[in-house]
């Protein structure tokens, strides 16, 4: 699933300016955590991880476990800065109204598996 596919189906909001991240990139992994360690080691390189966690670590995360795009769910959006620091770093990111277990549900509907059914 592309990423704009993903934003488009799941009626996600964009947080960084078009033209910051690859919206054409493919996704077919995810993670979900509010627990930034666990996100490092477990979240799929060029994967999408879905949190509430909205501050700048979640960026650093992000870039060093190479994630393709972060989905802040239940309404959390993250700062400007935040919002920034992801455009310069090339992250995409999308908020939803949904709730984490929600955006989850509706990834793995459309194809997109936790890193363990990858590796399996």
């Amino acid at each position: 699933m592309k990423l704009s596919d993903m934003a488009r189906e799941l009626t996600l909001e964009r947080l960084t300016p078009e033209g910051a991240a690859d919206e054409e990139r493919d996704v077919t992994a995810g993670h979900a955590s509010d627990l930034l360690s666990d996100v490092l080691a477990h979240a799929p390189r060029g994967g999408v991880l879905v949190t509430i966690q909205v501050h700048m670590n979640v960026i650093a995360v992000a870039l060093h476990a190479e994630l393709a795009a972060v989905v802040f769910a239940s309404g959390m959006v993250p700062a400007d800065e935040v919002r920034a620091k992801a455009a310069e770093e090339g992250i995409a990111l999308y908020a939803s109204s949904a709730s984490a277990f929600d955006v989850v549900g509706r990834l793995y509907a459309f194809g997109v598996r936790g890193a363990e059914a990858r590796r399996g």
